[in-house]
C-alpha cells in the first residue's frame, strides 16, 4: 500500500490560497510515494502541485526529530503569517494516538508541522528544490 497523508482543510478560503479565481477547498490529499498534492472541492480535484518532504520520508512519524511526515487523516487547523515559508500551514499532528504511541517508545511526538512552500525570498530559485526533500 502507498502511504498517503489526507488532510481536511477547513476555514480557510481562496484568499489562503493566494487566488480568488479557484474554488474553496474542502480538503488537500497528498501522496508522498508520488510526491504530489492535490487540492479538492466537492470531491474533485482542482488543483496539483508537486512537493518535497522531510529528509526521511518513509514511514509514518513517530517521534519528534525523525525528519517523517505524517500519514493519516488531520486538521488543518490555522495559517501561520509569520513563517519563514511560504503559505505555512498547520496540521493537527499528533493526534491522540499518535502521541499514545510515542509515548509507549518513550518519546515525545513532536509537533509544529506545516504544509508550506519555499523559504520566503528563494521564489525565483524552485530548480534548486525540485526533486529533493529538504523540508
Amino acid at each position: 500500500m502507498r502511504p498517503i497523508l489526507a488532510t481536511l482543510l477547513c476555514a480557510f478560503t481562496t484568499a489562503a490560497w493566494g487566488s480568488s479565481e479557484l474554488p474553496e477547498a474542502d480538503s488537500v490529499l497528498v501522496d508522498k510515494s508520488e510526491r504530489k498534492m492535490w487540492l479538492i472541492a466537492g470531491g474533485k480535484k482542482y488543483r496539483e502541485y508537486d512537493i518535497s518532504l522531510g529528509d526521511s520520508p518513509r514511514g509514518h512519524k513517530e517521534r519528534e526529530g525523525d525528519e517523517r511526515t505524517p500519514e493519516g487523516s488531520y486538521v488543518i487547523d490555522y495559517r501561520n503569517p509569520e513563517s519563514r515559508f511560504h503559505l505555512s500551514l498547520h496540521i493537527s499532528y499528533p493526534r491522540p494516538e499518535d502521541s499514545e504511541h510515542a509515548r509507549r517508545m518513550g518519546r515525545s511526538p513532536g509537533g509544529n508541522i506545516f504544509i508550506h512552500g519555499l523559504p520566503n525570498g528563494t521564489e525565483s530559485l524552485p530548480e534548486s528544490y525540485a526533486g529533493r526533500d529538504w523540508t
